[in-house]
């Protein structure tokens, strides 16, 4: 049997971006840097996490080595015998996204410029805002703006119940967002207007429109639900999943997967409200995959919850939750079989502002026979892509090298 199982730890770069200055980024370092403010004893908080950063289980698939592969240094408390094969990898693409990077791993890397909205309010082109209220029959919108998604809600959230109109913001990535009550503006309505949308910021290359529905009633009861869904746009080429559908396999996305390659090589989408659930989805996917299939899994927390909200202590937290559950993986693995760790991106809750940075990936993984190996530092994302389609029997693809000789 011959399976493979990708869980992308959303945002959780590891520093060392060759290109980094150019996005404003050199010296940025997920990892690195909430190990050191963990180590330094500034993301203690009383009833939530206290500290070194203990992450013994994917220190053992080789974290700590693959962050020295990055940027020449072993982040505190990550130092381990090591069980697993690992390494780190640079990004081709143009920017520093959740497509970009998912599409990237998926093996098709993106080599063109994403239109991004201007830090500025009005965020929006007024002939663009005037075509969603026409096309979109609102009374308006709010927001207009570059936000973080939590923040605008409970600025704006009572006076769009009360007036109907949606919150519409974006941020440094290519990206329309509409955060809209499920029950007051109605969630299908919500999703008719990203629809309204989508076809509206097409002409523009806006990467993706995202609706963000919420309930509650004032902002202290305010909070966003798991009915978020993306409309992105279709990646260019035939990705790694796209390959192994057309030869008859299986792909079951977990979480925002599906939304992210706008559907297509996804046979199955299984979503979930957080990341512990979203692991739940995941480990009854590697249940149900049979020989030849993938299952590609996003765990969206660390980048929505703590990433952009710059909070240290619940990043470090959320990483230590999702080390605890990495046996339970592990101990499914089959004869064959191969699990991969990784990211899409940096989001380094040390750094300035509230956006992604780019930062190298790391890449962890094992499977019964596979060997405990470093397999260098990678040159593309796609690198990891050409290493599953490898080992699942796939021709070579156009982009990346696989690494799998290195590992079987």
């Amino acid at each position: 049997m011959a399976r493979a199982f990708i869980f992308v730890l959303d945002s959780f770069g590891i520093g060392g971006a060759s290109d980094a200055a150019k996005f404003g980024d050199a010296g940025s370092d997920t990892m690195g840097h909430i190990a050191a403010a963990c180590a330094a004893g500034k993301a203690d908080v009383e009833g939530l996490r206290r500290g070194p950063l203990h992450l013994p289980n994917m220190a053992a698939l080789g974290l700590g080595r693959a962050g020295e592969i990055a940027t020449g240094k072993l982040a505190p408390g990550l130092d381990s015998a090591v069980t697993g094969f690992y390494g780190a990898a640079d990004e081709v693409s143009s920017g520093k996204d959740t497509p970009s990077g998912h599409w990237e791993i998926a093996a098709v890397p993106v080599p063109f410029d994403w239109t991004y909205f201007p830090n500025t309010v009005p965020a929006f082109p007024a002939e663009l805002t005037e075509a969603v209220i026409r096309d979109g029959k609102l009374p308006g919108i709010l927001g207009d703006c570059h936000a973080n998604g939590m923040d605008i809600i409970f600025k704006h959230g009572e006076e769009h119940i009360r007036t109907g109109k949606p919150i519409c913001y974006t941020s440094a990535d290519s990206v329309y967002q509409i955060a809209a009550h499920e029950t007051h503006f109605g969630l299908e309505r919500l999703y008719e207007l990203c629809k309204v949308v989508r076809k509206l910021v097409d002409p523009l290359n806006i990467g993706r429109v995202i609706a963000r529905p919420f309930v509650g009633e004032t902002p202290e009861t305010f909070v966003r639900t798991a009915n978020r869904k993306d409309y992105a746009v279709p990646p260019p080429e035939p990705t790694l999943l796209d390959r192994l559908v057309a030869r008859g396999s299986k792909v079951i996305g977990i979480g925002k997967i599906g939304d992210i390659f706008a559907h297509q090589g996804v046979s199955e989408v299984r979503k979930a409200p957080d990341n512990m659930v979203m692991f739940d989805k995941a480990l009854t996917g590697m249940d149900d995959a049979r020989d030849g299939d993938l299952v590609f899994a996003n765990f969206v927390d660390f980048d929505t919850l703590y990433g952009h909200r710059r909070d240290i202590a619940g990043y470090a937290k959320c990483l230590e939750d999702f080390d605890r559950r990495i046996p339970e993986a592990l101990a499914k693995l089959k004869d064959g079989d191969m699990l991969i760790l990784t990211a899409d991106h940096g989001n380094d809750p040390s750094w300035r502002g509230n956006d992604h940075t780019r930062e190298r990936i790391p890449i962890m993984g094992a499977g019964p026979g596979l060997k405990p190996v470093s397999v260098g530092l990678r040159n593309t994302f796609a690198d990891i892509g050409e290493t599953v389609a490898e080992h699942l029997g796939l021709s070579p693809g156009k982009h990346g090298t696989s690494f799998y000789s290195k590992i079987a």
